[in-house]
């Protein structure tokens, strides 16, 4: 059992990471004012476009922001819409792209950013004073072109689950856990519980306990689907949360049997941290998993015992992840391994990769999340 710290200084720790990742990465978007878009690496490369194009890593920059609001943090909705709109501005205009597991990350992080923002009551066109106001969500168009994007990618094949791309050779836990949880909050619950379904009979490890990565296409006609065996951490999270959103006995026992499976098989030996698995794309793995992890902390459904372990993971991870973390003038940086000190990795004068970072935010922003709902 970890000491309790202040709730003050744990939120006090989101703060920190929140305004590094903000001063250290977050830039106009071709210098057009109102824009916010983040740059990939920090120190900023000296050009008018924010590096190469990560798309799903600025999805998960909205998530995060919606931490930070939850929290309190006074612009971090305001930031969150400007981020969205830039999104969508950098992206040719478009909300979809060619990868369905990047449009369910942006489609869950929107989602959540809408239902904090009030909605804004207007009469429908043509009609007089006596009928209620229409109430419409701020990013209406945007939602619903990526639902009906990953909608398109749920087809029967392999038994179904969720194509990773539009090339639809690979079906994959990283594009149907997200998606099954944005089915399961915007009321299309019978499409996600068989996403879950698929994901429980194809792809979930008996052995372990965990989820596999995914399911390719035979290299032949007469061949069989190619099981893709690679367990990532940042895989067992949005499943975590779409089992616990859904509800109901089978589901919630499989939640609480995920945390178990976890906090087993994906610690550092010895301790409740959870591994990392390094920088570029799988920087942010764990951060993500963190954020589902601190909903099953916070949960009712699922026994005590296992909500303890939940939030002993999260609380764990994070602060080996401050305690480790380096100074860059009065911004913090943050190792990509918890139990290996910042300076290690980011050593005086060296770049630092956006997607670390990120992921120290979201982990930080969890340990607040549990600590202020246990008490």
């Amino acid at each position: 059992m970890l000491p309790e710290e202040p709730l003050h200084e744990i939120q006090a720790r989101a703060d920190d990471a929140a305004a590094s990742v903000t001063a250290a990465f977050s830039r106009p978007l071709l210098g057009i004012p109102g824009t916010k878009l983040a740059s990939i690496q920090s120190p900023k490369r000296r050009t008018l476009l924010p590096g190469p194009w990560h798309y799903w890593w600025q999805a998960h920059y909205v998530d995060v922001l919606v931490d930070a609001a939850l929290r309190g943090s006074p612009l971090a909705v305001q930031h969150a819409n400007q981020l969205v709109r830039t999104i969508r501005l950098r992206n040719g205009l478009r909300a979809t792209n060619w990868y369905f597991d990047d449009m369910a990350w942006l489609a869950l992080a929107v989602a959540r950013l809408d239902a904090l923002v009030p909605t804004r009551p207007v009469r429908a066109q043509g009609r007089d004073g006596g009928d209620p106001p229409v109430k419409i969500r701020p990013h209406p168009r945007m939602l619903s072109s990526l639902g009906e994007a990953l909608r398109s990618a749920h087809n029967r094949d392999f038994g179904g689950g969720l194509y990773w791309n539009r090339r639809r050779t690979f079906k994959n836990t990283p594009a149907t856990a997200p998606a099954a949880l944005y089915f399961a909050r915007s009321g299309d619950r019978e499409r996600a519980q068989s996403l879950v379904d698929w994901l429980n009979d194809v792809l979930l490890d008996p052995g372990t306990g965990l989820y596999l990565d995914g399911v390719k296409a035979p290299p032949s006609r007469s061949g069989e689907p190619v099981l893709e065996r690679a367990v990532f951490t940042y895989n067992q999270g949005p499943i975590l949360g779409a089992l616990l959103e859904l509800g109901g006995p089978a589901n919630v026992t499989r939640a609480a049997d995920l945390v178990q499976a976890v906090g087993s098989e994906l610690t550092h030996a010895g301790t409740s941290v959870l591994i990392t698995h390094g920088t570029g794309d799988a920087g942010l793995f764990t951060g993500i998993l963190c954020r589902y992890l601190a909903l099953a902390a916070v949960s009712p459904t699922i026994p005590s015992s296992r909500r303890q372990e939940a939030a002993e993971l999260v609380s764990a991870t994070a602060q080996e992840l401050w305690a480790g973390r380096t100074k860059r003038g009065q911004w913090s940086v943050f190792s990509p391994h918890p139990l290996e000190p910042a300076e290690q990795h980011y050593p005086a004068g060296t770049g630092v990769g956006l997607s670390t970072q990120l992921s120290a935010w979201m982990i930080l922003e969890a340990a607040a999340r549990v600590r202020r709902r246990l008490g």
